[in-house]
């Protein structure tokens, strides 16, 4: 009786094998790059197709946009600035300070937004919030895959 490889040697193969991209170490894999793609796409889109279709004034849902862009802008700011630190590269305290600061004062908007806002209904505000909280720890996944990508080509 044939092995295994045998009887796939004889069933004629015809598919071409298989070329494996070699990843270097520290490289987040490819199904790691783009789940993580896919939750900020998805997180934000959700987020602004949910704005777009809200039935409130026009200055909320800037006030809305503007809080998640300065939520995003401060998690990856922050993300960059704990990861310099721990890599041993300098920064300097008071942006440490700043960028943790900015990502509490953006989920506090958000949070204090959400509970104030008397034309939202309950399953809305936490439509918001869930997509906010999605989009924040996507992009700093995101910011955290491309720096690993970069620093493992970096070493070859």
């Amino acid at each position: 009786m044939a092995n295994d490889h045998e009887i796939l040697l004889d069933k004629g193969e015809q598919t071409k094998p298989k070329v494996r991209v070699e990843r270097k170490e520290g490289e987040p894999t490819s199904a790691f790059k783009g789940a993580s793609w896919a939750a900020l796409v998805v997180g934000v889109s959700a987020y602004l197709i949910g704005l777009f279709n809200a039935a409130m004034e026009l200055n909320e849902k800037g006030y809305y946009f503007a809080v998640l862009i300065f939520g995003l802008y401060a998690s990856v700011s922050l993300q960059k600035a704990v990861r310099d630190k721990e890599e041993g590269i300098p920064v300097t305290g008071i942006y440490y300070g700043i960028s943790w600061f900015a990502l509490i004062v953006s989920i506090s908007l958000m949070a204090i937004g959400l509970y104030n806002a008397g034309s939202i209904v309950l399953s809305e505000k936490g439509f918001y919030g869930m997509s906010f909280v999605l989009s924040l720890f996507a992009a700093i996944t995101v910011q955290k895959n491309i720096r690993d990508t970069q620093r493992a080509r970096e070493r070859d």
